[in-house]
Order: structure tokens, then sequence, then C-alpha cells
């Protein structure tokens, strides 16, 4: 089975975060916990999922197509994985197609023992280190980027796992958390930017490395703290932690579209509850973009957060004006353009008892093509809303991503096309507002975004990005290069 996110439309419509990680030292039958924390990260790939683990002698691994739960629910999978250490990947492709061999962990044997690794995020110069790698006679099995990360392991030069590791990742440009799995224990690592989150945690004597602080809930654990940019912690087989700082201490840039979108909302990123952002954003929409109107409604189930503080910020009822499915995906059967045209009405139903009538505002939390709030909006019109006004918790996407984010071409982008008036007609609202980048910026407990420094990687929304992107510019012609050069310096 190949199921969407939770929020994500037949045709794309929303930005997919495209892995998860999540990894354990020290734990009996550590491939069960691994699996029981995939499971709480599954929103950020459900396209395949990979667990290989450790007993001390032997890595084994087992991998899939589909969700965690159709590939690890039973006993008899997860006993093929012994040991008390493991490592496990939920994905969607971004760099790299689908299939097995693209699924993570991705393992090799090196002259000084064997190591698995397991990566989110997107290398951007990949295409480059590879064409070099082949050239000096690599042989690839998949076409993820992850395998270039052990390429450049194998033919470092330097005599230690540890320093080879360093080493490789010093020639890596882009986004990424990664932990790498040895004989002698576990790598955990994250980019210099920490565009990618990591966090850390323990059970007992167990050390757990996780995408999200609510993978370490679901099996128990406690939260020690998040893995800081550029961070690398080394954890042996005993336990013992050591944290290693080999790129220096630029200034940070995370990812704010975790707090937008892609992290759930009750996790913590970079020491804030998710929930309480999304909520503020809610409340900033409010004051920055007023309405007269009688009902706020949520998008489900991503506007829900924002809804909550635009109703209380507004004064306006919060109500639940569209009830969604949660068992319609991606495998549902699509005959004719008819069907796909009407995948949102299986998905979301407008509570028509209530809209009919009244003047609505809809939350969601972005606009990428349009063609799902435009759906939306024409099924709140069919329910008798009197007036429709959409409110979304972000700013206009006007670029790509490329630091491992599922998104379309800048062409394809609604905002890259239209200004927002433009937008409004697109989509037949009344009316249609975006939270200020400066709004954005103080829920998530900035005072405003700082010019030519900014706290965040906010690239979708500026496209200020904040590293090279190699591959990029081999295949962007000379005048949109001279513009992205611009934007990157």
């Amino acid at each position: 089975m190949n199921l969407t996110h939770p929020y994500c439309d037949a045709d794309g419509d929303k930005l997919r975060e495209e892995c998860g990680i999540f990894g354990v030292v020290g734990a009996r039958d550590a491939a069960s916990m691994v699996a029981l924390g995939l499971h709480a990260l599954q929103h950020r790939g459900q396209e395949a999922v990979g667990i290989t683990s450790f007993d001390g002698q032997e890595s084994y691994s087992r991998r899939g197509i589909g969700h965690v739960a159709a590939n690890f629910s039973d006993a008899s999978a997860l006993a093929e994985l012994p040991g008390d250490m493991a490592a496990g990947h939920v994905r969607y492709s971004t760099t790299g197609g689908s299939g097995l061999r693209n699924v993570q962990p991705l393992y090799a044997d090196l002259a000084s023992g064997g190591f698995a690794i397991a990566h989110n995020g997107n290398i951007s110069n990949a295409v480059a280190l590879r064409r070099d790698l082949v050239g000096k006679g690599s042989i690839f099995q998949s076409t993820s980027d992850t395998e270039v990360i052990i390429h450049l392991v194998a033919t470092s030069r330097y005599p230690t796992l540890l320093d080879r590791f360093v080493d490789a990742l010093r020639m890596v440009e882009g986004a990424y958390s990664l932990i790498c799995m040895t004989p002698a224990g576990m790598i955990a690592c994250r980019d210099p930017l920490g565009i990618r989150p990591l966090v850390l945690g323990k059970l007992g004597e167990s050390v757990i490395f996780a995408s999200e602080s609510v993978a370490l809930d679901v099996v128990g654990a406690d939260l020690i703290r998040t893995v800081d940019p550029g961070e690398l912690i080394e954890v042996d087989r005993e336990g013992k932690i050591t944290s290693h700082r080999p790129f220096g201490t630029p200034a940070p840039r995370p990812c704010i579209f975790e707090h937008v979108y892609f992290s759930r909302p009750d996790s913590i990123v970079d020491g804030r509850s998710v929930y309480e952002v999304r909520k503020a954003i809610g409340q900033q929409l409010a004051i920055e973009s007023p309405v007269e109107a009688d009902l706020v409604v949520p998008v489900p189930d991503s506007g829900v957060p924002a809804a909550i503080g635009f109703a209380a910020q507004s004064g306006i009822p919060f109500e639940l004006g569209i009830i969604r499915s949660h068992y319609v995906g991606r495998t549902f059967i699509q005959p004719s353009d008819g069907a796909r045209n009407a995948d949102v009405r299986r998905k979301h139903n407008a509570n028509r008892a209530l809209v009919a009538g009244k003047r609505i505002v809809l939350i969601d939390d972005s606009i990428v093509r349009g063609t799902t709030s435009l759906k939306i909006v024409q099924m709140m019109r069919d329910a008798g809303a009197a007036e429709v006004h959409f409110r979304v918790a972000s700013p206009p996407t006007e670029h790509s991503c490329f630091y491992g984010v599922d998104t379309p071409e800048r062409s394809k982008l609604l905002a890259a096309r239209m200004d927002v008036a433009a937008m409004a007609d697109f989509i037949i609202a009344d009316s249609l507002a975006f939270v200020s980048i400066d709004g954005l910026y103080r829920a998530v407990g900035e005072a405003q975004r700082r010019s030519g420094a900014p706290q965040y990687c906010d690239a979708c929304f500026t496209g200020d990005y904040p590293t090279r992107l190699t591959d990029l510019a081999e295949r962007t012609n000379p005048a949109q290069l001279s513009l992205l050069a611009e934007k990157v310096a």
C-alpha cells in the first residue's frame, strides 16, 4: 500500500516531509521499540519502512513498502530482528525513487566492519558527488542520495569510522539528520544549520534518537534535549554518550515549516510546543487579517490548532464545519477524472446543518497548488455558506524546498504565479489572507524575522536559501542561476 500523509491530497496539493528516523542503543528487543517509535513518526513518511538491528555479532534488516503496521505488526517479523541496538526509517521519496532498493536504513560492509545509516533530509550536491564517486570506481546499488554518504565514508582515508563519517559530512551540502549504527554503537548527527530535526531521549539505560519528541512519548522515554545543529553524538554499547562538534558553530536555521505543518502537534520542536505555536499563528492571523463572520472552521486536521487560536483571538465561535474521513487513501480506485475530482468529498464532507446560511472563516496551514483549497471552498458554498473567507496559517509558499520536503516545482506553486487577490479569485473565496512572515516569527517566539540573518530556514516563503544548491545550479539556466546566487548570497 502507498497511502498519503494524513493531510495529503491525491493530487499532491500538500507539502510532504520525506522521512522520519528512530534509533535505540541498549534495549531488550530494540527492534520492537523502533517499530513502536516509527508508528509515532508515520506521518513523516508512508511510502516505505525499514529496520536494521544488531545483536553484538550480526546485523539484520527487514524492509517493506507501505505502513509500519503492514510490515512490523506481528511477532514473527520482529523476531527476524534480534539485538539490543536498532535503527529504523519511514520515508517518502524525494531524491531517488520508490522501490525496496531505496528503503533505509542502508547497510554497507567496510574492512573495519559494517554500518547502517538512516537519513532524514536531502543532499543538495548529491548528483555532483555521485558523479565524482562513480568516476573513481564506486558502484551504487540505489538511487538514494543517502548512499552517497556511504561511499564517501568508504573512500575516506581517515583511520576511524567516526573520523571517516565526519570527513564524509564535510563534503555534503544541504540538510540532514542521521543515525549511523556500527558494531561499536550509534552515531547521531544533525546538519550544521539544524535544518532537519533530531532529539535525544532515554528510557532507563537505553539511549534513543528520534525525529520528533512524540516518538519518545509513545515508547515511554524521557526527552533529554534537542540534538544541537552541527552536533555529532556518539553512544557506545554500554550507553556512554560523547558529544562532538566538528563543524563549528554557525548560526542555526531550523526549518520553520516543522512548526507550521510537518511535526505532530503533540511534539516539542526546538524547545517549543508545536500545538501552542500553531495556536499562536492563528492568533496572529486574527490580529493581522480580521473578518466579520459567524463561524471559524478548520480544514481538518492540519488547520485545527490555528483555527482554535483564530477563534480565541477574534471571539468568533470555533466549529467543526468540515468532517474528515480517516479511511480514504491514495489507493482508493479512481477510474476516471470525475472520480479523482471527487477525492476531496470522500475525505471531507461539509457539516451542512451547521454552515448553511453562515459566514465562514476557513483556516488551513498552507496553499500549495490551490486545487484542494478551491474544492473545499466550493464544498462550503454547495452546503449553503453565505460567505467563505480563507485564512492561511503560513505565508504564501512561493519557492520550492531543496532540503528534504516534497514540493512541486515552482511553476506549479499558486503563490509563485499569482498575487493574493488573484489567488482568492482562483479558489473562489470572498477574501484570502496569509499570516505575515514576521507574524509567523512572532508565533515561534521571535520579535521578528532578522533581515539578512533569519533565525529559521524559511526559503519556501522567502527564497532565502541558507546553503549552496549545487545540483540545482547545474541544471538551471544562466538567468535563473544569477537570481539564485543573489538569494543564496
